[in-house]
This record gives structure tokens, sequence and C-alpha cells, in this order.
């Protein structure tokens, strides 16, 4: 330096900087260091920015104002460095000469500025807005710009004159410029031209932000800013950037994934053609010791080599990802680096400042400039820490991506065999679970590099500080990692039993709910209610066992950081007598060991996620490197040739391992005919149309097709979208053709009964259209789609026989709409045959024979005994069919489809299939002759109240639904919640867990006291003396401590499992004790989400938010407790600061948690439309609409990347703005302690700093936990909501309780009796007043909706009276309890219910009777035979809803029930349609010999059951038209006459 600056010009003067008041730096290390800095920044920079613009370019920017500006003032300060170089070369020439620094700084100065200036053109021609690099070049050249300034002043007012007039004027000239350059640094240019900005019509402000409102994520403010105002909704979300979209991320990693493949296979190839190259080896030449022990030639062991190497090299995948998104994820890396870098700087600082507090008459300028460093130190942490997050969850959420896309194209392509390995819940969860784990892992996958880093550096500063007895306390870290494990492992064992538990109470409730109507009329709730009350107990005993072991690792993690500080100190004090612990040391530990606690605890997790994560590489590698179909195996040029479709020689197989299944095929269809295949199951029917859609394996043989092709599958796929898309399928809508193709495949009827007409939604998998209805749809979209070959997989066998008839005249026969096109029909149905041109007969894989109808019949092979087969099966089915039509007209409901639609609209488990089939089957044949809807109208039936309701109640439930919705979802939780809360785990015990968080608090804080009194004995030289003392009574404070907080964790998580039991046992006792009406009103769905998820947040989720709570914000008081008492002007401060903190809390939380609602909706349309194109996939692939499906799922992924971007963004911004406020909770703790460092010791010092520093961290999980508590507590308000609905009347009334052996006469009287269904509803009876004596039998019967079901409903007080009153033998029954009355009454349903347990629990479920009781039941009930024949008996398992009996045999089950009750009134609800006449005459012989004396009501459909009762009751619009003897009635020729003339009975 001497050199440069010359003897006159000293480089470092130590009294003129840190021995005195007034600092001042040296002129040469001014022109020297100072002014050097920033061109060696630029200069080292410039290069490699260069090269990444050429590389990336988004257009230009046109010059504007600004721009000019900047080039202008970049331009002057060349000029201004310059003349100070001339002006030293003008000084030279008269003779003063100046030392070299004089010339070299201006030269360097002046070529930086040039190249500032060549960059700022640069930019702009690559477009970019905001430069980050320039940005910190003006600002580091400000900042060293800013002592020359301050020292010429100084210099200049200590002598009366300026000496270097020019030198002096050209300073400042260049300061002002460049304050100038920084300003203008700040504003962003204009959107390049031409770029997507322009044209997106909400763009995301991120591409245009500036450098400073990138680095502090101030653009994501305006959402805040609207989240806040109100919820946000998906149409206020950016756009997502370009470079996130699929279209950009999946191809990306495609290219490198199909490079890699590539690869793989040449390696392959190559190491192949070595192996040929040999003579075969011989067996053992396999075994990997090398040969026959030694003895082998060389030659076998040159073959024993390559054959290892054979072992195909597996494409990695990788090696894809990491090529694909490395370099991305290695820019986070850097800043990670920089981060882990700067987090030791602090520490060091700190030391300072203790040093710096202890020293005496060392200059205050000294102590500001360090309290300002830890500010600005931390500061550029926060900043470098949350750019580098954002790096990594950037390439996570892109990983996700690319991974979806690659899977999704790769489920369009795979071949079967393929298919069977991997089943479609495989497929959609490699897509959810999996894609997941690499986005949560690539957020953390730099602590796996981080963590040692961390650990080592900590290490080495703390072994400087403590020396070797650090030791110690790392020994004590190490060893709590295999506890926290144990832990871990233990907790998930425990997690696993709970699901289960969970999973069996969901069936339950779930069976309780469906059931509920039956429940209530057997008055069955009580046991019902133990059996899911003992299942919840098990739950929570699990969650007990969980909290506690949560409890010992809170513990663990609260304790760790203090007893490795304590055994550090202890061991260091006590090892040597002159080692003395003073504040430097010991709160300059204590931030490290803070800093160790993270990466120490964040280990473990990164590796077992990076385990779980390689588990999930494996599988996506193993699926994406499945066999794909070739494109090529059917030939599908378009040639002229008299056939439209040819098969030579095929031989086809569905995998490449398993034996053919079609041998040698040859057939031709010529163009425009129709080719029916015929065979048995099973003889390759299918699979024929599959291999010419390519779809299976071609061993030899050539396929060609002319033309595109439809094809209708033998199940329908339907998508999840409207009737009308469905059949569009994706091609242009044209009126007139689609009406047309409506009445071809016979759907316009079917658009009336549906409530959309054709843009109805149809749900997955074609949910709410009956078979039929689908398999049309699926014909629809092949005739629409205007294809050339037609394939067309049996569709007829779904649909009924007079509709099948109308599709084939209409659409696939010789008159209909496809005549012209090629026609290939696979069919049973033998009597379309005669009007097909040609017939392929199929027989085990093979086609026997091929040729016309008459031709075939002549040759009497195959085909004609095929014919006699079905043919006589057939017309015996048709004939049976209209028989009993016309035998039981009756029976029938009006209309079997809309029959269908309303219960879809109920939600209540549709009619059985058989029944289903049975009355579609006859129905349609009725309605043949003529408009089934003329005439329901004078039929009778289905007298469920269901039916006549639907209209009106599907309207005000869907209103209702959604305002449900809207009020559960928005705004603040209201204090009251909590409250509410607080009051189900136990006032008392709220104080209680309060009062202990103190005391945990109240220990920390005494423990850290106590050692920065014993730190200072240091400078009162008393630290021989007490050693044993403070190490003593420091370890018993952090033991207390320790102790406390296992305590408080215990009783939180004991009062929350106490809460979590009281609400759920509220929950279920008060929906136990709901009316019928509510659950007709409330879909299932929503009840059980109470019981399942809302009871899961409220046992799992929120326990351990409040814990972190609690311990969050306690910490974060203490911290201000200690800083304002060692520096209570600190106070002054906490106003603002706690201002600004809620203030930004607000915000976050409100858009935050929109945003992760509108991103759990937006997720699970991927999943759902992913597993209906794999179902779907031959279909998609058919009609050729692969790519169109491809970007359909791309669309839905970046719909939900859109929501969960700014997800990441606001934790990011949350992130920033509350570590600032930590920083400055830092910088003020340390600026006091130097201010008040006269009164303070060095002990106080470090121990408020060191708080400060810790207290970033729990302010901003604080944030996060308020926001997650506000998410989790809304449970609690919605398990209080319907804890609260209104309920019935009392189960039981203990002063009205009727005798035990009433009734006895079984007398059942209605006076003047009235009801109505819901309030606001009209009557359903009106003024009914009849007298049935005890032992009659009475029949009920009435139009639908006349009321027949609502009489025995109000005998059970399902319906409560609106007038008059109901007594049985002289006891009112409003008066007494609902259990008193409904276990008095016996009722057979008219749907059978069974829930699942044992057969003996469903008989009677309150073990009342005896076995030998039951055995008897069973054998008037016919079921004797069929339970004795079970291995189990009475304890055989009944399946969810009684699946594993058919449905007469649990209707005889209900007969089963009632003969155990035997009560003196029995309600008979005869089932809608015929179940089995068989079973239906079992009941009612059954009834009338063990039912004799009691008085029994009939709810008749069929009139021939009740035509021998004492008297007939029928019932129109709600009251009574007739009631007298069957006989006395018929004669009277009123309805019941015309009744029965309808059915047959009467002439």
């Amino acid at each position: 330096m001497e050199r440069l600056c010359g003897p006159e010009l000293p480089f470092w003067v130590a009294n003129q900087t840190f021995h005195t008041d007034r600092p001042d730096l040296p002129e040469c290390f001014q022109l020297s260091v100072l002014s050097w800095l920033p061109c060696i920044y630029l200069f080292v920079v410039s290069p490699i920015y260069s090269f990444y613009l050429k590389r990336n370019s988004k257009g230009y920017i046109m010059m504007s104002i600004l721009n000019r500006f900047k080039t202008a003032f970049g331009l002057f300060l060349w000029i201004v460095c310059w003349t100070d170089l001339f002006y030293t070369f003008h000084e030279l020439r008269h003779g003063h000469s100046q030392p070299p620094i004089y010339f070299i700084t201006p030269l360097v100065l002046g070529m930086t500025m040039l190249l500032a200036t060549f960059l700022i053109q640069f930019e702009r021609l690559r477009g970019v807005q905001s430069s980050g690099v320039l940005f910190i070049f003006w600002f580091l050249s400000v900042l060293c710009a800013i002592v020359p300034f301050r020292s010429k002043i100084l210099k200049a007012s200590s002598e009366s004159e300026v000496t270097d007039k020019l030198r002096f004027t050209t300073f400042y000239i260049y300061f002002g410029l460049v304050v100038c350059q920084l300003i203008l640094c700040c504003f962003n240019e204009k959107p390049p031209l031409f770029s997507n900005v322009v044209t997106d019509p909400n763009p995301c402000p991120e591409t245009t932000a500036g450098f400073l409102s990138t680095m502090t994520f101030w653009w994501f403010t305006s959402l805040a800013i609207k989240g806040y105002k109100m919820p946000l909704e998906a149409k206020d979300l950016w756009s997502l950037n370009q470079r996130d979209s699929s279209k950009v991320m999946v191809p990306r990693l495609l290219k490198e994934w199909e490079k890699e493949l590539v690869k793989a296979k040449s390696e392959q190839s190559v190491s192949s053609q070595v192996m040929y190259a040999k003579p075969p080896p011989s067996t053992t030449n396999h075994i990997a010791g090398g040969g026959g022990g030694g003895e082998s030639s060389p030659e076998e062991v040159e073959v024993l080599l390559s054959s290892q190497k054979v072992a195909p090299r597996q494409p990695s995948f990788l090696r894809a990802l990491i090529k694909a998104f490395g370099p991305y994820f290695l820019i986070g890396s850097a800043y990670k680096l920089l981060q882990d870098a700067i987090t030791f700087v602090n520490p060091q600082l700190l030391r300072m400042l203790i040093s710096f507090t202890k020293q005496k008459g060392v200059p205050d300028w000294w102590g500001y400039t360090l309290a300002f460093l830890m500010f600005f130190t931390a500061l550029l942490q926060t900043l470098i820490l949350h750019r580098h997050f954002q790096y990594c969850f950037v390439t996570g959420m892109n990983v996700r991506t690319a991974l979806i896309g690659a899977i999704y194209r790769k489920a369009l392509a795979i071949t079967n065999a393929a298919k069977r390995s991997s089943t479609v819940g495989e497929i959609v969860n490699l897509m959810s679970v999996d894609a997941q784990r690499f986005m949560d892992l690539t957020t953390f996958l730099n602590m796996l590099w981080s963590a040692p880093l961390q650990i080592m550096l900590a290490l080495y500063f703390l072994w400087q500080n403590l020396g070797p007895s650090v030791l110690a306390g790392v020994a004590v870290m190490v060893m709590l990692i295999p506890f926290n494990a144990v832990i871990a492992m233990k907790t998930r064992g425990y997690q696993v039993e709970q699901m289960k538990h969970k999973d069996d109470r969901i069936k339950l409730m779930n069976e309780i709910l469906n059931g509920i109507k039956v429940l209530k009329l057997y008055a069955w709730e009580k046991s019902f209610k133990e059996k899911v009350l003992a299942i919840r107990q098990k739950e929570l005993n699990v969650l007990r066992k969980t909290a506690y072991l949560g409890a010992l690792s809170t513990m663990a993690w609260t304790s760790a950081p203090f007893l490795v500080a304590l055994t550090s100190f202890a061991v260091y004090v006590t090892v040597d007598e002159n080692n003395v612990l003073d504040a430097e040391r010991a709160f300059v530990s204590l931030s490290l060991f803070n800093i160790l606690r993270f990466p120490l605890n964040m280990l473990p997790q990164v590796i077992s996620s990076i385990v779980q994560t390689s588990v999930s590489l494996k599988r996506i590698q193993s699926f994406l490197s499945h066999d794909e179909l070739d494109p090529n195996s059917v030939d599908r040029n378009i040639t002229a040739s008299e056939f439209a479709v040819t098969v030579v020689n095929g031989k086809f197989t569905w995998a490449k391992e398993d034996t053919p299944v079609l041998h040698n095929i040859n057939v031709m269809v010529p163009q425009g005919s129709l080719l029916a295949v015929v065979g048995h199951v099973g003889c390759g029917k299918s699979s024929l149309i599959s291999a010419l859609l390519g779809e299976m394996e071609k061993v030899e043989g050539d396929v060609s097709i002319r033309g595109s092709v439809a094809f209708v599958p033998q199940q329908a796929w339907i998508q999840n979208a409207t009737l009308r898309d469905n059949i569009l399928f994706g091609n242009a809508y044209n009126e007139q053709k689609y009406r047309c193709v409506l009445d071809a495949c016979a759907l316009t009827p079917d658009l009336e009964v549906l409530p959309g007409g054709d843009l109805t939604e149809i749900g997955e998998k074609g949910i709410n259209l009956s078979g039929g209805q689908r398999q049309r749809v699926s014909l629809a979209r092949a005739l629409y789609s205007d294809a050339d070959v037609y394939l067309l997989d049996d569709p007829l066998s779904a649909v009924d026989a007079h509709v099948s008839k109308h599709i084939f005249d209409n659409l696939i026969g010789p008159e209909g709409l496809l005549k012209g096109k090629t026609r290939i029909l696979v069919t049973h149905g033998i009597s379309f045959l005669p009007q097909v041109d040609n017939i392929v007969v199929m027989v085990d894989g093979r086609v026997s024979e091929m040729g016309s109808y008459q031709e075939l019949l002549k040759q009497n092979g195959a085909f004609a005994e095929f014919l006699r087969n079905y043919a006589l099966e057939d017309i015996i089915e048709e004939d049976e069919a209209t028989e009993e039509l016309i035998e039981d007209e009756e029976l029938f409901p009006n209309d079997a489809l809309s029959n269908h639609h309303t219960d879809m609209v109920d939600n209540e488990p549709v009619i059985n299939e058989a029944k289903k089939s049975f009355i579609r089957q006859i129905s349609i044949v009725s309605s043949e002759g003529e408009n089934p809807r003329c005439r329901s109208v004078r039929r009778h039936g289905c007298s469920q109240r269901k039916h006549s309701e639907p209209q009106e109640k599907k309207k005000p439930q869907e209103a209702d639904k959604l305002i449900q919705a809207e009020t559960a979802e928005t705004g603040r939780v209201k204090t009251k919640v909590y409250l509410e809360y607080a009051k189900a785990v136990g006032p008392l015990l709220s104080v209680v867990i309060c009062l202990l968080y103190g005391c945990q608090s109240a220990a920390a804080i005494g423990a850290n006291i106590w050692l920065s009194q014993w730190t200072n004995d240091a400078s009162r030289n008393q630290t021989k003396e007490n050693v044993n003392m403070r190490v003593g009574v420091y370890a018993a404070l952090g033991i207390v401590q320790g102790i406390l907080v296992m305590i408080s964790s215990f009783t939180l998580a004991m009062g929350n499992i106490g809460a979590a039991k009281k609400l759920h046992f509220n929950l279920l006792n008060n929906k136990l004790h709901t009316p019928q009406s509510f659950f007709d009103t409330t879909p299932i769905g929503r009840i059980i989400n109470r019981f399942s998820k809302d009871i899961y947040v409220i046992d799992e989720a929120l326990p351990s938010t409040v814990l972190m709570f609690l311990g969050t914000f306690f910490v974060s008081l203490s911290t201000m407790i200690v800083i304002i008492s060692s520096t209570p002007i600190f106070a002054v401060v906490i106003a603002p600061l706690a201002f600004i903190y809620v203030f930004v809390q607000r915000f976050y939380v409100a858009t935050s948690r929109q945003l992760k609602r509108l991103e759990s909706v937006s997720r699970s349309p991927i999943y759902s439309h992913f597993s209906e194109t794999v179902t779907g996939s031959s279909v998609i692939r058919a009609y050729g609409r692969h790519t169109a499906f491809v970007l359909m799922s791309d669309m839905k992924v970046d719909e939900n990347q859109k929501s969960y971007y700014p997800g990441i963004v606001s934790n990011r911004w949350l992130g920033v703005r509350i570590e600032f406020i930590g920083n400055c909770i830092v910088l003020f703790a340390a600026l006091f302690a130097v201010t008040g460092k006269e009164s303070l010791n060095p002990g106080l010092v470090g121990l408020s700093v060191s708080y400060a520093l810790q207290v970033t961290m729990s302010l901003n999980w604080m944030v996060r936990m308020t926001s997650d508590l506000e998410n989790n507590i809304v449970a609690v308000e919605r398990v209080k909501e319907y804890s609260e609905t209104k309920t019935e009347a009392p189960w039981e009334v203990e002063d009205k309780k009727p005798p035990a052996e009433w009734p006895i006469q079984g007398n059942v009287e209605f006076h003047e009796y009235s009801v109505r269904y819901r309030e606001g509803l009209d009557l359903v009876l009106k003024n009914i007043t009849l007298n049935v004596k005890g032992g009659e039998k009475i029949g009920i019967v009435g139009r639908t909706g006349a009321g027949k079901s609502s009489m025995t409903l109000c005998l059970f007080r399902l319906l409560e009276a609106a007038a008059g009153e109901i007594t049985i033998d002289d006891v009112k029954i409003s008066e007494i309890g609902l259990h008193d009355l409904r276990s008095k009454l016996t009722i057979i349903p008219q749907e059978p219910v069974l829930f699942s347990g044992t057969l003996r629990m469903n008989l009677d479920p309150f073990e009342k009777y005896n076995d030998e009781e039951v055995w008897k039941a069973l054998e008037h009930s016919h079921l004797h035979k069929f339970v004795s024949n079970q291995p189990a008996k009475l304890e055989l398992e009944c399946s969810e809803g009684g699946e594993n009996l058919s449905v007469g045999q649990r209707q005889l089950v209900c007969l089963a029930r009632a003969l155990l009750r035997k009560t003196r009134i029995l309600i008979l609800d005869e089932a809608t349609a015929a179940i089995d006449l068989e079973t239906d005459d079992l009941i009612q012989s059954t009834i009338r010999t063990q039912f004799e004396d009691c008085t029994v009501f009939t709810i008749a459909h069929r009139l021939n059951t009740i035509m021998d009762y004492t008297r007939v009751l029928v019932l129109d619009k709600g009251q009574i038209a007739e009631f007298d003897t069957p006989t006395n009635l018929i004669s009277k020729r009123g309805i019941f006459y015309s009744m029965t003339k309808d059915a047959g009975l009467s002439q």
C-alpha cells in the first residue's frame, strides 16, 4: 500500500479510528478499499450476469425517460471520474506529482461506470424491468462514498478553507449522481413489448415487480389487502407465471426422462451385442463368485463380466429430475449457504457488545455501530432465508406439476398388462401422495448438507468459547435424538390404532344415520348410542396415551437447550479452577446452542422424509417405465379398398407373457356393411373389438382400419360433465344433428325427467343415470362423432327389450341412421341377426364360421346350435314378463323412471337392485302399448311419501345448503367460540393451564437471570467460593422448568381430551334425540362430516395447535418481560411494534385461510378427473381425444397451483414482515443496552440481547399458530351448531309411565286427528276420527300421497299431532315418553334395514330375550334352516346394510324382530314392489297365524292380501273416504270397488 499511496498517506491509523470520539478513516484507505469495493463487485458479477442475460431474453423494452436518465447519469459519472484522472495528469505536467493511487482509482472507477452504463442498455434490450445486480452496485457505491463524504466535510471544517477545490467538487457531484442512480434504480421499467403480461387479464405482479419489491415480497400486499376486505374467490387469484405452468414444466421433465430411456436402451443394446459375440456361458457362470473356483478359461470369465453388466440398467428417474429442476434449485441452495454463514455473525457481534459494556471509556459510537450491525445482519439473514425458501417451494411446486403431468400422460398410454399391475387407486396415489412427498422434501432438502455444516460451525465457535467441555453438551443433544425417535415410533403406532377406531366409529355412525328411521321406530337408540360410545372410549384411550408421549417429547424439546447449557457450563467450571464463566462466554454459548437446536431437530426429519421419498421415487420410476401401447399396431392409413376393416392372420394377447387369446383371426368387413359378432360368454368377442382398436398386443398378422373410429364399450364410460358434453365429446354443437341423435338413442323422454334437461351435471361414473341410460348416452356419443367405422361392444344388453328394438331400428339396423357406415356389432340378441349383412361366430378365440344368417343356418354348425340354445330362453322370458304384468297390474308405482330419480335427489339408498330391474323390465313392457304418462294417472301404489314430495323438497334444500356453507365458512371466529371451548375443557382447568404455562416461563426466566448473576461473579472475582451453589440452583431451576412443562402439557392434553369427549357426547346425544324431519332435510354427508372431520380436528389438530400457541405466546411474553426488566425504556417501543404485529397478522390470517380453502377445493378435481380418465382410457384413445384430455388435466393442475402459489408467497410475505419486527426488537434491545451501559452489568445485557435474538422464531410461529387455531376452532363451532338443534319429546316421562303390561286390549282411537310433516307444509291428515277394537285387522289403502304411511308414523309419533289426539287403551300417546310408546308397538317396515353386527344383535340389541326365544322366532319366520346351516349360527356377521343376505331374507329378519317383540299392536307396511312373491306369502301366512289376537294395521299395495280383513280404511287426500268391511265396500261401488276392479279382483 505504501507504494500506491506514497509515504504521506498511511493506510491505517489506529488513533484516528478506534480510540477517539470522532472516528475517521485515513485517505489512503478511502481511496483504495472503499473506492474499489463496488468496482470489484461489478467486474466479478458482470460476465456471469451478461451470460445469463444472453440466454434469457424476455423481449426488448422501449427507450423510456427513466432509461434515458439512467444512461445519461452513467455517462456523466464516467466523465466526472475521468475529469479527476485528467486533472492528475494536469498536475503532473505542472510538477505536482501525486502518488499512483490518484491515477489508478479514477481510471478504475471510470471504467466501472462505463460498464454499468453498458449493463443498463443491455438489460433494456433483454427485457429486464428491474435489476438486482445494479441495485446492489449503486447501494455499495453510496455506502462506500458516505465515509469520504463525512471526512471531507470534517477536514474542510477543521481547516479554514478547502485545499483541493476541484477534487472536492467532483466528489460531491459524483456522490449526488450515485445517489440519483440508486433512487432511479428503485423504479421499474415498463414491461417488454409482446410479453404475456400485456395480454393476461390478471397477471401476477411478481413478473413486473422491482428488485426491492421482490426481495421483501411487497408485490403480494395488494392480495393481502383484498383478502382482508372480503373473502378471496377463485377469480381474484393471479394467473400462474408462465414458467410454473404445466405447459413449460411437464415437457421439461419428459424431455430429460426420454433422454434417460434412450440412454438405458442404447446401453442395453450394446451389452446385448457383446453377449451374442461370445459363446453362451455355462450355467455355473452365473454365480457371483466368478466361474468354477478359478480354473475357468479367460473366455468364460469375460462372458461372465458381460452378463453381469447385462442386468438391464434402469433408466434413472432421479437423474431426470435433477437435470430438469436442479439448476433452479441450486440458486436456492446458494442463498442457503450465504444464510448459514451470516447466522454465525450475530453471536460474534453479541460477544463484542458484551465486552463493550464491560470496558470503561470506550467511545459510544462503537456500541451503536454494533447495535446497527446486529440489526443489519439479522435483516439480511431474513431476506436471504426467505429468498431461499421461495426458490425451494417453487421448485417443489414445479416438481409436483411435472410429476402429475408425466403420470397422467403415461396413464393414457400404458398397456393393459401394465394396468393390471397398478390399479386406478394406486396410480391416483402416485399422483397425490407421492408427488406431494416430493414437494414436501424439496423444501427441506437443503438441510441435508446445511444441517451438518451449521452443526460443525456451531461446534467450532463453541470450542473456541468453552473448549472441550462443549462435548458434554453435545453428548446430551445426541442422546436426546434416539429418545425422540423412540417416542415418534410409538406415536406412529398409536396413530394407526386410532385411525382404525375412528374408521369403525364413522362406519357405525353412517349406518345409524342411514337407518335412523328404523332405530326410532324400534326405540333402539340407546343400544346403538352405547356401541358408539364404547368405540369412542377406545379412541380416547389411545389419544390419552399419545398425549402422554407428546408431553414427554415436548419436555425433551423444551428442556434440551437448557440441559445442554447446564452440562456444558457445569463441566466447564468444574474441570479447571481457572475457568471463569463470564457473560461473554455464557450468553454467546447460549445463542450458539440455540442455533444448534434447529439443525439437530431437522436432520432426523429430513432423513426419514428422504427415505419415504425414495420409496415414492421407485414407485413413480417403475410406473413411468411400464410398456406403452404401440400406436402403429393398427394401420390407420386410408387406402382405397372395398374393405373398411381387415384382419389377416391375427394373433393377439393381452400381455406379452400371457398365452394368446385370439388365434388366426381372418376378418374382412366390406365398407358400409353391418357385421354381427356372436358367441358364448368369454369366447373373445370383446377382445376382437379391443384388437381392432389396438388395445391388445399383436403377436403376428396385420390389422387395418380405414378412417376414423367410434367405439361403444360394453360398460358405458360417462364423464363427470353435463349430459350434452358427454355426447358432444369435444365436437362442435349442432342443434339439428344433436336432436336427431337424441331421438335415435331414445334419450328424449329421459331428458324430461332429468332436473336440468341435457345440461344436467352427471355425477362421477354416471351415478345419477340408470344403466340403460348410460349405455344410450355412450351410443349417442358414438353417433354424434360421425366416424367411418363403428365398433359397438354389446350396447343393447343394458337396455330393455323395446328400447333395444327402437335403437336397432333407428340407429344400427339396415334402416337406421348409420346405414352406409361400417358397423361391427357384438350382440347377444338373436332377434336382430336376420337383419345383419354378415355374422362372425366365435368359439374359444377363433372364428369358427362367417357368413350371412341364411348361409349359417344352412351349414348347421356352431351357429345353428347357438341359436337353438338362446332362442328358446328368449321367448320364454318375454312371455313370463307379460303374464306377470297382467296379473299384478296394481303393484307398480306410477312410473319407474321418475321413481329412480327422486331417489337420487333424496340421497337415500336406492331401491334394491333386483327390485329395480324387475320394475324397469315390467314398466317398459307395459308402456310399449301407450304413453306411460297418461296411464300412470289411474295407477296406484308406492305410498312412500318421498315420491310425492320430491319436487318441493329439492328446492328449499338447495338454498338451505348454500346458505349454510356460506355462514360457516367466512369471517373471523367469534370470541364466544373460544369461550365455548374453554368451557368444554373446564373453566377451572383452563385457568390452571394458563397458570402452569406462566410458572414454566417464570422458571425459565429465573434460570437465565440466575445465569446472568452467576456471570457477574466473574467481574467481582468471587467465582471460587460459590461454584457449587451457582451450578446447583441453575440446575434446580432448569429441572423445575422441565417438570412444569411436562405437567402443563399433561393437563392441557387431559383438558383437550375431556373437551373432545364432552363435545362428541353432546353431538351424539343430540343427533339421536333429533326429530325425523331434520334427517329428511339434511344430507347425511353433512352430518357424517361433523362426526368425522370436525371431531378429528377437535381430537387431534386442536390440542397440538393450542399447545404450540400457548408455548410460543409465553416465550414471546417472557422475552418482552426480560428486555423490559433490564432496560425499562424498551416499553415505549413495544406499543408500535405490537400494533404492526397485530396488523400484519390480521391481514395474513384472513388471506391465507381463504387461500388454503381455495387450494383444497381445487385439488380434488385433479384426482377425480384422473381416475375417470384411467377408467375410460380405451374410449379416449379410440376417439383420438388423447391430447384434449391431457390439456384438461394440465388446466386443472394449473388451476390448483394458482391458489397454492399465493399460499406459499403469503407465508414468505408474513415471514419477512414478522422477522422485521423481531429484528427491530433486537435493535432496540441492543441500543438501549448501549445507552444504559453505565447502570447495566454485562450479564443483563447478554440476557436481554440473547433473548431478543430468539424472539423472531417464536413471533413467526405465533402468527402461524393463531391462523391454525382460527381454522381449527371452527370445528368446535360446527359441532356445537349440530349439538343444539331442536330435539323431539323425551324418551321417558317418569310420572306418566304407562303400566308394564299396557296395552292389554289393543284398542286404538283417533280423535279429530290432523298432522303435517314440517312447519309451513300442508296437512297430510285432516280431522281423522276412527275407533278400532282390539284384535281387529285393518287394511289401509289409497292412492299415492293419500297419507297411508303417515298413519303409521303418527302412531309412533315420528310426526307430532297438529291437532287432535290418539289414544291406545285409554292412554293418550302424546303424554308418555317416546320409548315407552314405541317399544309397545311393532312394525314390519317397508324396506328391511339391517345393521352390521351379529344376527343376534340385529334381532335383539338389548339382549332381553334368551337364545331359545330367539330360535323360536327364527323358526316362525322361516329362517331357522338358513341360520342353523351357518357355522356361526346366531353370531352370523351381517355386513353393512345386510348385504350378505338376500333381500327376501332381510325381510324375514324384520319379521323375526316383530315376532320376538310380539306386542298387542302390529303395523305392517307392505313392500312397495313385489320383492319376491314367495317371501311375501310367507310373511302374510305367519302374520295370520302368529298375530291372531293382535290389532293389525296393514298398508296394502296388493289388494288380495286384505280381502279377508275385518275392515278396510280408504284414504283420499288425507281424509277418510270409506271405512267398512271389504264386502260392503265392494257393494257400495265406491273408490275401493274401482281399485279392486283395476286389480281384477271384482267384476
